[in-house]
Order: C-alpha cells, then structure tokens, then sequence
C-alpha cells in the first residue's frame, strides 16, 4: 500500500452480498485500512453469504422498489444515532449508489464526523434522468449531496461526460475506479493459450442476468441460427426483471443455463468454454446501459474471450478502440447472426490469443488506483493534523 498509515474506513454499501461490494472492501482491507461496513441486504442476490469483515445490517430491501427504498433510507438514518462514536473516529467515508450517500451524508452529520464522504456511482437509475417532477427532485437532492463529497468515484467516463458533468453540472474532483477484476484478489491461474474451437459457436452470457432486451435478442440468435450455435447463460438470474426466463431457456436445445457460479474462481473455465461472450447491457438503452463498462469486458478479455457489443456505447467503444473483441451497429438478431457467421473460427481464436498475451494489469485493478482515492481524500486531514 501507499506510505500512509491505515485508514479506519466506513463502507455503506445497498447489498452486502453483491459481488463487487465484496470486492471493493476486501480490496480495501487488502491494502492494509481498517474497514467496517453498514450495509442492506437483497434477499436475490448471494443470500448464504456471511461477510468475513465487521459489517452492520440495516434492512432487507428489493430491487427497483423506490418507495419502499426510500422508507428503510429514512429507518436507517434514525438507526445511525446509535453510531456516533464510530463514524466521529472514521478516516474516511465510502457511499456505494445514492441511497446510500443520503444515510452516509445524514450520519455523518448527526455524528459530527470530520471524515471526507467519497460517492461511488455504480449505475446513473433511469428515475434520476427523466424530465418529471419526481427525476427533477431526484437530481436536486443528489446535487446537494454532491456538493458534500470530498470525491466523486465512477466506474465508467461515461457517467461523467454524459450525466454529472451536462446533467448535474459537477465540477468536483473525481476519479475511476474500473469494473476489472478486484485488485489483491486470489485469482485462479489464467489461461496461457486459446484452445482451437470445433462444433457449435458458443456464445456466453455471464454475470447479473438481469437485461430482458439482451435475452430476447439471444432467443432470436438461437433460433435463427439453430445448431449453428450454443448459448450458455451463467449468473444470477433477476426473475423480477425478466420475462419468462425459464421457459424461454427450456423451449431451446441450443440454450443452457448453468446458474450461479463462484467468482473468481470460476472465471477461467466459464469464459474458457465459451468462444465469445454477449457482454452488451441493453436495459436502459439510450441511458445508463449506453455509459457504462460492464466488468464482463475485463473478465472475458482477461481469460482471453472476446466480446461482442453494440456500436455508439461506451462498450462498444471500449470492444473496438482496445481490440477485445467486435460491434454491431444496432442490437439486432439479424446483424449478429451476419457478423457470427462471418468471422472465421481462426479469427475468433487469434483475436482471444491476443487478449492472453496482454499483461494481467489491462483487466485487474491496481491495489493503487483505490489507495490514490484514500489517500487523496486524506491528505487534507493530515495536512491539519
């Protein structure tokens, strides 16, 4: 880690089983900070986990549920009296998504705390960009929030270019933090070569399985192309999000879902079985799903899958200018099924070749890119001090 001394960290995180959050904090510890987590907790997601860090439970919530998300934000800010003492002795303060910036900003100040709050935007939600009273209120709040933050952390450059800098007009310090895989990891040992690939083209879809468009759009792939090609779908599945999940998958011969899978362990055998993956989010299209860089496009290229993506998107952009993989110009069933069939099975392999033979740090995160942020947001306390 940097030369600074430990940090005691205060993590608030939406669910403390989801996988980055995971990763985030035991990055965090990895680096030698003394972290403590105040998260919630999604019943759909990772539910045996049990954080092997000091963590405390808020609430159970649901996803997409804002009215009720708004109640257990207010439940837990009342819940925060009972934890002055450790937000007044924390060094730094880390918000995970904007409910938790609004309880971390009001125990901060409940607590008195002196802590600098860093905002990590995973995601811009489609209800802070509409044009309704309840978006413009939305973007309001966050705007007051952000005018608190000592650091302002995006996964994407995207997220500032086409929202807090147009949108929220944002001109504070802020810094990316990359959905790669997680700095200080145990990885498994990545793959050294590409094995050449004979029969059916398999196509992956790994990770959240959340994007009904992208689902839809593979159905129509395997039925176009029939034995041609074979989907394999591994993740945790969103059933609220997608409609008919379970049938769509049995109706088809060429499609398999696998399920949940151990990250990262399983990283290395689920993208070295597959010769290509759907790494595209096409939820919010036009929004967030178009800013953002999915950490499919790290793994992938990381086990020397290439991925396929759409033209105009920040992943897209990303497939094309970093060579991990090919586009299309419209999510349509038609245009994949062009392109898979025009790229000959040497391609395919060179193009994942060439991805193993990049260094591991294009796709892991470096343990200094967190300790810059810390240290940073820091360094006026001790200066202080």
């Amino acid at each position: 880690m940097s030369g600074a001394a430990p940090a005691r960290i205060e993590v608030f995180g939406f669910d403390v089983a989801e996988i980055s959050q995971i990763r985030r904090i035991r990055a965090m510890i990895g680096l030698g900070h003394e972290v403590h987590s105040f998260t919630m907790r999604r019943a759909n997601m990772n539910a045996d986990f049990v954080p092997d860090w000091p963590n405390t439970h808020l609430y159970e919530t649901q996803n997409e549920a804002l009215g009720k998300r708004a109640a257990v934000v207010a439940g837990s800010v009342l819940r925060m009296a009972g934890h002055r003492a450790r937000l007044r002795a924390a060094d730094v303060i880390v918000a995970r998504n904007l409910d938790m910036l609004a309880i971390a900003a009001a125990a901060k100040r409940i607590a008195g705390s002196r802590a600098p709050l860093v905002y990590e935007c995973l995601d811009i939600h489609g209800a802070l960009t509409g044009q309704g009273a309840k978006s413009r209120l939305m973007r309001a709040a966050e705007r007051r929030l952000l005018a608190g933050v000592a650091m302002l952390v995006v996964s994407s450059p995207g997220f500032i270019r086409h929202y807090f800098d147009p949108m929220q007009g944002y001109r504070g310090p802020h810094a990316l933090w990359e959905n790669k895989l997680a700095a200080g990891a145990a990885l498994p040992a990545r793959p050294v070569t590409r094995p050449a690939g004979d029969g059916p083209l398999r196509l992956g879809w790994v990770g959240t399985i959340r994007c009904q468009p992208s689902l839809d759009l593979l159905m129509a792939l395997a039925d176009r192309m029939g034995e041609a090609v074979q989907i394999q779908i591994h993740g945790i599945v969103h059933h609220h999000a997608l409609q008919g999940f379970d049938a769509a998958v049995a109706a088809r011969a060429n499609v398999t879902y696998a399920g949940p899978y151990a990250y990262p362990d399983d990283l290395a055998r689920l993208y070295g079985g597959c010769d290509l993956v759907w790494a595209q989010d096409l939820w919010q299209r036009g929004q967030n799903s178009d800013w953002l860089l999915p950490n499919r496009i790290y793994e992938a290229s990381w086990a020397g899958c290439p991925s396929l993506a759409v033209a105009g998107t920040e992943t897209g952009r990303r497939v094309t200018e970093d060579g991990l993989g090919w586009v299309i110009d419209t999510p349509d069933p038609g245009l994949l099924q062009t392109l898979l069939e025009s790229l000959p099975r040497g391609d395919i392999r060179a193009r994942g070749q060439a991805l193993l033979d990049r260094p591991d740090t294009d796709f892991v995160q470096s343990p200094a890119d967190i300790a810059a942020v810390i240290d940073r947001v820091r360094a006026p306390q001790t200066e202080a001090a």
